[in-house]
């Protein structure tokens, strides 16, 4: 037999500590929050999310004192098929930050319409039919 208490708690665990796209950039727009990228430097100049911070998993260390600690970090990598952002999570809860991590990460973001920029240009793509909640 399963243990429903077991399994109950882990997916409250997971709305606890993961949050969507849409809540991240409420989240972002109210100042609760601030979006962290995780990817390497080549990934970050290829596009990112408007705004974010970019901490690559290789500088967690050198760039840890300078992460805002009155906020809430919201990291994010690639898309659902990523854990880099995982791992730099666990460090930033080791070190005492507020951290949840991006469902889908940038592809999600990006999929959903948000802003992202490259090369100092802000832009969105058109929504993906099949991820908005769009009627």
């Amino acid at each position: 037999m399963t243990d429903v208490r077991a399994r109950l708690a882990h997916v409250d665990a997971r709305l606890a500590y993961e949050i969507d796209v849409t809540a991240a950039a409420q989240a972002v727009e109210s100042g609760a929050a601030v979006l962290v990228d995780t990817r390497r430097r080549q990934s970050w100049e290829h596009g990112h999310i408007a705004g974010a911070l970019h901490l690559p998993t290789t500088e967690i260390d050198a760039k840890i004192d300078d992460l805002p600690r009155d906020r809430t970090l919201i990291v994010y990598g690639w898309g659902p098929g990523c854990n880099g952002s995982t791992a730099t999570a666990r460090v930033l809860l080791g070190a005492g930050l507020d951290v949840r991590e991006l469902l889908g990460g940038y592809e999600y973001w990006v999929r959903n319409g948000f802003p992202v920029e490259a090369d100092g240009v802000v832009t969105r793509h058109a929504p993906d039919p099949l991820v908005t909640a769009e009627p």
